[in-house]
């Protein structure tokens, strides 16, 4: 696992050592047991790596790597069929100084170009020179576990794992993105490609970008995409047999490292299940860490430590209190994007307690978006029953539950008024209506008039995400709500959490639920076997893990990995958010409405309404304002 770096001039100029090494140096903890740099011979290319070992510890790893004379590479991230790749190479003729998975990669360029991503199973992001062709070729893996992000003009190409990398550079000079933020108040992320930073780009997850040198022709294009219209209509039998075999063949790829590794364990049935299938592959104990909070609503460390006692596990945990807030600015300033995801915080301490122990880390990312596992899933399904009732619900529901809602200011009531009022929306649109976290109406009441102008008419966040429905090709309607999913939250909020989190503390993190080979089999499963029912959500999943995960797990409240942030924002960290949403930089600079922001935080603290979500959000922002755009 690293961070890679590069600049390459289309004019004039010459890329010069100094500013690669500047760029590495700014992401160092994704690498911090070698670095390098090449410079093309013309000192039109400059390519830099920051390395953190795994596989194959010798120097013989080292990037930026060279192949055959011709190829230079630098590589982030882990190839699970490396070795199998290599054996059908070395039939045909290739040789290899390395027992990496970097020369592999350039081996299969060499022999396929573009093609070769089709026989990579893993997560990366790479850049490969061609000298001799004089081109660039980049790629990002298919669900985006790894990051990619660049800034393209007429004159130079610069790209990095971690925009704040190219931020120092001279060539790019900084601009606030107001579009994205808007969106952001939405979606809680920044939607690819966008990244909050006016044309700094994030490259789409499965897609490529090659540039041609000489001609300055600029290619992008998608290489993969997950296909839910092939159906297998097989029996329940059979289904938990392959998932079963699918997954534990996942985890035990996984498993191959030259240095210690252990799990993430939520006491989640995802989570569980990975740590239930490395106990399963290992003669030794596996090592196992939790994170929980001394409010019984969010804490699920008991969970967890019955799936340690079970397995027999080494197992370490950590408490999450209100005074750990005081890190978010460190970690606002790692993410770089705004970004108000709540469990980053929780993520980042499991991250960190974690490397104190292993370097290698496997989790259980991915369960929910394979089977169905989020209740907002359960509503939209609920919700494409209850639109045959359009008529009642608008003339007589919606109104009776708008004045309930205004009367007695109780956050379910609220929900259930959210809900009703997206029925009368295509249902493509629907989905994000009732998951947002900020409502267009309540957006636009708190942006001042230069906001406005500023966002003009591109501003339908709704549009951007009911395209993802379309782009699916799917005929079922949940298929189609998962494959959004998978094209949107899980690489621009769950990936970018993880890979943020860990990265910062040099731990690399494995997602056995995410292997293309397993998610591409899932997209076979009949929807109605995921969610059956209204409510019944990751059925098949639960059935198949019947006898290796108990009971207890399985069947229990779902309850998410997130921090108890509406009683903090009424109690500890009441005055805090006050201070820094009333008098911070977001309201000194005109972008958003006072009198509006301090009419919410009231209302939070004040009523049963929960705006915990949105208060978040508009601190998070303020955060990333005052780090990035404090000049």
């Amino acid at each position: 696992m690293c961070g890679i770096t590069g600049k390459i001039y289309f004019s004039n100029n010459i890329v010069s050592r100094q500013d690669i090494l500047t760029m590495n140096d700014k992401i160092i903890y994704r690498g911090p047991d070698d670095g390098g740099v090449y410079i093309s011979p013309d000192r039109k290319v400059g390519l830099g790596h920051r390395r953190l070992s795994v596989i194959d510890l010798s120097s013989f790893g080292h990037q930026p790597m060279s192949y055959l004379k011709r190829y230079q590479i630098v590589f982030n991230g882990e190839i699970y069929n490396f070795k199998e790749k290599k054996i059908e190479l070395q039939k045909e003729g290739y040789s290899f100084r390395s027992k990496s998975d970097t020369e592999v990669i350039l081996a299969l360029y060499d022999k396929y170009k573009e093609k070769c991503l089709e026989h990579l199973r893993g997560m990366f992001s790479l850049v490969i020179y061609d000298e001799k062709e004089n081109t660039i070729f980049c790629a990002r893996d298919r669900v985006g576990k790894k990051p990619f992000k660049y800034y393209l003009d007429e004159n130079v190409f610069i790209f990095a794992s971690e925009l704040k990398a190219i931020l120092t550079q001279k060539e790019y000079k900084k601009e606030l993105d107001y579009v994205a933020i808007h969106h952001y108040l939405t979606l809680q992320y920044i939607p690819a490609p966008l990244t909050g930073f006016k044309n700094i780009k994030k490259l789409e997850p499965a897609h490529y970008l090659k540039i041609n040198l000489d001609t300055k022709e600029i290619k992008k294009e998608r290489y993969w995409k997950l296909d839910y219209s092939q159906k297998l209509y097989l029996s329940e039998n059979e289904w938990k047999k392959r998932i079963l075999e699918k997954l534990e063949e996942s985890v035990k790829l996984r498993m191959i490292s030259d240095v210690p590794l252990g799990a993430f364990l939520s006491g989640g049935i995802d989570s569980s299940a990975i740590v239930a299938m490395m106990s399963k592959l290992s003669s030794k104990p596996i090592k196992t860490f939790s994170v929980g909070f001394k409010e019984n609503k969010y804490n699920e460390l008991p969970y967890a430590r019955i799936i340690a006692n079970k397995f027999k596990t080494d197992h370490v945990e950590f408490i999450v209190e209100p005074n750990a807030i005081e890190i978010l600015p460190m970690l606002v300033r790692q993410f770089e994007e705004p970004f108000a995801d709540s469990s980053a915080l929780p993520t980042y301490y499991v991250s960190k307690m974690t490397r104190g122990y292993v370097t290698v880390a496997l989790n259980g990312d991915g369960g929910d978006e394979n089977f169905g596992g989020y209740g907002s899933f359960s509503v939209f399904k609920f919700s494409l029953k209850y639109e045959k009732i359009k008529i009642l619900n608008n003339l007589l529901i919606l109104p009776l539950i708008k004045v309930v809602s205004n009367l007695f200011k109780k956050d379910i009531f609220d929900k259930i008024f959210r809900f009703s009022r997206s029925i009368d929306l295509d249902y493509k649109e629907r989905y994000t209506d009732y998951t947002q976290y900020f409502p267009n109406d309540q957006k636009f009441s708190i942006y001042t008039g230069k906001f406005k102008r500023e966002i003009g008419k591109n501003n339908n966040t709704y549009k951007i995400m009911a395209g993802k429905f379309e782009e699916s090709m799917a005929k079922n309607k949940m298929d189609q709500l998962f494959y959004q999913h998978f094209n949107t939250y899980l690489p621009n909020d769950l990936m970018a959490k993880v890979d943020m989190s860990s990265m910062l503390v040099s731990l690399e993190s494995r997602s056995p639920f995410l292997d293309n080979e397993f998610i591409e089999l899932c997209a076979k499963i009949p929807a109605n076997l995921k969610i059956k029912g209204f409510n019944s959500k990751k059925y098949i999943l639960k059935k198949s893990l019947e006898g290796l995960v108990p009971k207890e797990i399985l069947y229990r409240k779902k309850m998410g990995f997130c921090l108890p942030i509406d009683n903090w924002f009424r109690k500890d960290l009441k005055q805090y958010i006050f201070d820094k949403l009333l008098n911070g930089k977001i309201i000194k600079s005109e972008l958003f409405k006072k009198d509006v922001i301090k009419n919410m935080l009231e209302e939070h603290c004040n009523t049963k309404i929960n705006h915990s979500f949105k208060i978040w959000s508009l601190l998070t922002l303020e955060l990333w304002f005052e780090e990035y755009f404090n000049k």
